[in-house]
C-alpha cells in the first residue's frame, strides 16, 4: 500500500472559483495557500485578502465555518513563489485566456516540486494545448481538474488527462477528490468544454432555440424545465442568471471557435435574447438582472419583443402538468410527442434534441454513457441523466421517433443516429457496465481502492446494483424501520418514514435494534438509504401521528408518548454497544435529539442540525435540552456553567439551524471528536468503522451521574436578556414565554446554583413545559399553521 497524502494545496488565482476552491480545501482541513497578482496599491496581498473577506459574505456560504477564512494563507506571484515548493497539488484557476495561463505557467513552472501534481481548473480549454511549453517531466504531472460552481456544494469534478499524463497521477488525484473533498469524479476526454458543459450548455441552447420556435417566454420555459422534469429548481434561464450570462457566452464561444465541423454547429450561435442582455450589461444574478430581475418582492422577466422587464406570471399549462405527473416514462414520452399542445411539443423537442446530441457525440467526448449521465446529474442537478431518461422511456421506440424527426427535417441537424443505437439493445446501462462505442463494449465501474469506502455507490438506471433499501440481510422490517446488516458484525437501523420522522414505529424500532445489537453485534449504526441523495437524517417528531392519540385521549394522552421518546433516547445513550448516528441532510428537533444521544456521530458536511421546536410553539422534549445542560456542565469543568450554557440556550430559543456540520460542531450539537465526512457515499462505511473500533477498544457506556446546574441565578441572568429582547420588539410575547421555559429547563429549575440533579429531573422539566405549551392557544396556532402550510407561524 502506498499513501498519497496532500499535505498542502496551492490555488493560483483568487477569483470567484479560485477563492472558493481554497475555501473548500480549508473545510476539509487541507492547508492551502491562495495566490494572485501583487496589488498596485495598499498591501501587496490585497487582492487575495479582499477575496478571502468576500468568502464570508457569499451565499450559499463557501466556508462551513466562517472563522476558518483566517486559515487560508495569502501569497502573490512576485514575493511568494518559493511557497510552491512545499505544495503537493497546485490548481490554476485564473481567467479563461490561454495566453494568460501560459504566461503564468512560465512564471511558476520552475518552482513546482518534483512530485507535485499541477492541474488547471479550466472549464473548457484544451488541456493538451495548455501543457505546451512544459518539459516532458512536468507534462506527465499535468491534467485538468474542473470543479463546478459553487465548489463546496456541486458534487461533480471532471478529471481530464492529456496524452502525456501519467495514469497514477489521475488515480491519486481521483482518490483525494473523492474522499478528502467529497466529490463525484468523472473522467473526461480533452474535447472543448469536456462533458458536463458540452452537453449541459448544448441542452440549454437547444432549449432556448426551441422556446423561440414555439413562442414560449422565459418564465414558462423555466416552469416546464425545472423540478417538473426532475431537474434543478433553477431550470434553464434562472440557471443561466446564476452562472452568469457572460460565462454562458464564453462557454458558447469556446464551442463556436473549436467545433466548426460539428454537425450541430449552427445551434452554437449565441441566442439573440442572450446576446442582447450581455450587450446591455445585464449578466444575471451578479449584476442584479439577466433573464429575470427582482424588484422589491416581485420577480420580473425580460421580454425580448418589448426590450424591457415585465411581470413574471407564466406557468405550465394544466394539461402538460398532468402529463408530466405520469409515472410511466414510456407513456409520458409518447403523450408529449403526440400532444398538440405547444408546451408538450416543446418538451418532446428538447428531449429529442438532447438524445440526438449525446448519441452522436458519446464516442468523442466520454469513455462511456455512464460518464455523461453522472456529469449531468452532478454538474447540472438533474435527477436522471439523459441516457437514463432515454432508456427508461423505451430505447428502441424513442430511437425510432428521433430518427423519424431527423428524416422529416424536424431535428436541429440531419446527422444520423449512430448504427449502435439500432443494434437491438434495450439501452446503454447494464449490470455488466455502460456502453462505450470506442471500445465496442460495456465498461464496468472503476475499481480504484477509494471506492471500497462506498458501501452503495451512485448508480445509473439499468445497472441493477444493490441499494441500501434491499441489500444485506434483514433482521426486522415494518413500515417505519428496517433493521439489517451487511453480513458482518455491525447492525444497521434505517428509518423508512417520510423525512424519517419519529413516531411510535420508529421508537419501537429503536428498542428492537438496540436489543438485537446488544445480543449479537459489535455496534449499531443509524443510517438511511437516501443519505447520499439529499434525504434527511430525521426531520423530527411525527406531529401527524400524534393527532389520533390527541383525538382519542386529549392532550393528557400525549404525555406518555413524550415519555416514551425520552426513554428511547436514554436507552440509546446507555446502550451496552456503541450506537453511531450516520447523519446527512436535515437533523431537526427530535432528529437532532436522536443524534445527540448516540455514542458518536459521523456526519456529512452538508448536514443542517438544530432544535427547532419553538417554530411550532413548543420546547424540545426528547432530551435535547437535558443534553444541553449535561454538555454545558461537562464543558465548564467546575467553573461558571452559565458561560457555557448561553450558546446552547440561544440556539434552542432561536431555532438556529447549522449551515454545515462544521458550524454544528461550533454550536455544540456535535462533539469535537465526532467525525465529519465529505463524501456522503462514504458515510455508512466510516460509521461502521467507528462503531467497530469503539467496541474493539472495550466500549462501555458512561455511568449515569448527577449534573451540576446553573439554577435560579442562571435563569435570572437569561431572563434579563429576554426582557430586553421582548421590550425592544425583537421577539413576541409567546417567544418570550418559550425562551423563559427553555431557560428554566437548561438551568435545572428554581434551585440553588451548583445544585446536582439527575438526567431524569431535567427530562421531567422538559416534559412538563411541553405539556403546558400544548394547552396554549398560541402554540396550537403554530402547530396548525405548520401542518397546513409547512411554514412556521410567528405569533
Amino acid at each position: 500500500m502506498s499513501n498519497f497524502i496532500v499535505k498542502k494545496v496551492a490555488v493560483l488565482g483568487a477569483g470567484v472559483m479560485g477563492a472558493q476552491i481554497a475555501a473548500h480545501c480549508v473545510n476539509a482541513k487541507v492547508p492551502v495557500v491562495l495566490f494572485d497578482l501583487p496589488a498596485k496599491e495598499g498591501p501587496k496581498n490585497g487582492i487575495v485578502l479582499r477575496a478571502i473577506e468576500n468568502l464570508k459574505k457569499l451565499s450559499p456560504a463557501p466556508l462551513g465555518n466562517k472563522d476558518d477564512a483566517a486559515l487560508i494563507q495569502v501569497a502573490n506571484y512576485e514575493d511568494n513563489l518559493d511557497i510552491l515548493k512545499g505544495c503537493d497539488l497546485i490548481i490554476e484557476a485564473i481567467a479563461e485566456r490561454m495566453d494568460w495561463k501560459h504566461d503564468l505557467y512560465k512564471k511558476v513552472a520552475s518552482h513546482i516540486a518534483p512530485n507535485a501534481i499541477f492541474a488547471s481548473n479550466t472549464s473548457g480549454l484544451s488541456i493538451t494545448a495548455l501543457s505546451e511549453g512544459f518539459d516532458a517531466e512536468l507534462k506527465e504531472r499535468f491534467c485538468g481538474v474542473h470543479f463546478f460552481n459553487p465548489p463546496r456544494y456541486m458534487h461533480l469534478v471532471e478529471l481530464i488527462p492529456t496524452v502525456s499524463t501519467r495514469p497514477e497521477i489521475l488515480d491519486q488525484l481521483e482518490g483525494f477528490l473523492t474522499t478528502t473533498l467529497g466529490k463525484g469524479v468523472v473522467r473526461a476526454k480533452d474535447t472543448p468544454n469536456f462533458i458536463a458543459n458540452r452537453v449541459g450548455i448544448f441542452s440549454m441552447m437547444a432549449t432556448m432555440y426551441e422556446a423561440q420556435k414555439f413562442g414560449l417566454p422565459v418564465d414558462v420555459v423555466d416552469d416546464l424545465t425545472g423540478t417538473k422534469l426532475g431537474r434543478a429548481k433553477s431550470a434553464t434561464f434562472r440557471t443561466a442568471d446564476v452562472v452568469g450570462l457572460d460565462t454562458m457566452g464564453h462557454v458558447m464561444k469556446t464551442m463556436q471557435d473549436n467545433l466548426q465541423s460539428d454537425p450541430f454547429y449552427p445551434v452554437y450561435k449565441t441566442p439573440e435574447l442572450l446576446a442582447k442582455l450581455i450587450a446591455a450589461g445585464a449578466l444575471g444574478q451578479k449584476t442584479g438582472g439577466g433573464f429575470f430581475k427582482k424588484v422589491g418582492k416581485d420577480i420580473l422577466r425580460f421580454d425580448g419583443e418589448k426590450g424591457d422587464y415585465v411581470p413574471s406570471t407564466g406557468k405550465a399549462d394544466d394539461i402538460v402538468v398532468r402529463i408530466l405527473k405520469e409515472k410511466d416514462p414510456a407513456k409520458k414520452m409518447k403523450t408529449l410527442r403526440e400532444s398538440t399542445n405547444p408546451q408538450a411539443q416543446f418538451l418532446w423537442a428538447i428531449f429529442r434534441d438532447t438524445f440526438h446530441y449525446i448519441a452522436v457525440h458519446l464516442e468523442s467526448i466520454a469513455d462511456c454513457a455512464r460518464d455523461i449521465d453522472f456529469a449531468l446529474r452532478w454538474g447540472f442537478g438533474q435527477k436522471n441523466g439523459p441516457f437514463e431518461g432515454w432508456q427508461a422511456a423505451g430505447w428502441q421506440q424513442v430511437a425510432s421517433w428521433v430518427k423519424e424527426d431527423i428524416d422529416a427535417g424536424k431535428a436541429l441537424c440531419d446527422a444520423p443516429l449512430p448504427q449502435w443505437v439500432f443494434d437491438g439493445r434495450d439501452g446503454v446501462h447494464t449490470a455488466e457496465g455502460s456502453w462505450s462505442p470506442a471500445k465496442n463494449a460495456y465498461v464496468p465501474r472503476s475499481d480504484l481502492p477509494v471506492y471500497q469506502r462506498q458501501s452503495f455507490r451512485a448508480t445509473v438506471l439499468g445497472e441493477n446494483a444493490p441499494d441500501g433499501t434491499k441489500a444485506g440481510t434483514t433482521v426486522f422490517e415494518d413500515d417505519s424501520v428496517r433493521i439489517w446488516h451487511q453480513n458482518d458484525d455491525v447492525l444497521i437501523l434505517s428509518l423508512k418514514t417520510k423525512m424519517h420522522v419519529i413516531g411510535q414505529g420508529v421508537i419501537n424500532g429503536l428498542a428492537k435494534a438496540i436489543d438485537e445489537a446488544e445480543k449479537n453485534y459489535k455496534g449499531l449504526v443509524i443510517w438511511s438509504a437516501d443519505a447520499a441523495d439529499g434525504g434527511a437524517f430525521s426531520a423530527g417528531a411525527d406531529l401527524q401521528s400524534m393527532l389520533p392519540v390527541f383525538m382519542s385521549g386529549g392532550i393528557k394522552a400525549i404525555e406518555p408518548e413524550v415519555a416514551k421518546l425520552q426513554q428511547a433516547h436514554q436507552a440509546l445513550k446507555y446502550a451496552n454497544v456503541p450506537v453511531v448516528a450516520a447523519v446527512a441532510g436535515l437533523a431537526l428537533g427530535g432528529g437532532c435529539e436522536l443524534m445527540m444521544h448516540a455514542a458518536k456521530r459521523v456526519v456529512s458536511i452538508e448536514s443542517y442540525i438544530g432544535l427547532v421546536e419553538v417554530g411550532v410553539g413548543l420546547v424540545p422534549a426528547g432530551g435535547g435540552l437535558k443534553e444541553a445542560a449535561v454538555r454545558a456542565a461537562a464543558d465548564a469543568k467546575g467553573t461558571d456553567i452559565l458561560q457555557f450554557l448561553k450558546n446552547y440556550f440561544t440556539n434552542a430559543a432561536t431555532a438556529n439551524v447549522s449551515k454545515s456540520a462544521l458550524e454544528a460542531q461550533k454550536m455544540g450539537y456535535l462533539a469535537q471528536n465526532d467525525v465529519i465526512v465529505f463524501n456522503p457515499y462514504e458515510l455508512l462505511h466510516v460509521a461502521k468503522v467507528e462503531a467497530r473500533a469503539m467496541f474493539d477498544a472495550g466500549y462501555r457506556p458512561q455511568l449515569q451521574k448527577l449534573v451540576p446546574v446553573a439554577g435560579r441565578t442562571g435563569i435570572a441572568t437569561i431572563m434579563a436578556q429576554l426582557v430586553n429582547m421582548r421590550d425592544g420588539g425583537f421577539i413576541s410575547a409567546h417567544d418570550y414565554k418559550l425562551g423563559a421555559m427553555i431557560a428554566e429547563i437548561v438551568c435545572g429549575g428554581d434551585i440553588e446554583s451548583g445544585s446536582l440533579v439527575s438526567e431524569q429531573w431535567l427530562l421531567d422539566l422538559e416534559r412538563k413545559a411541553f405539556m403546558e405549551l400544548l394547552n396554549n392557544p398560541k402554540t396550537q396556532e403554530r402547530i396548525m399553521g405548520m401542518m397546513q402550510t409547512g411554514k412556521p407561524v410567528r405569533n
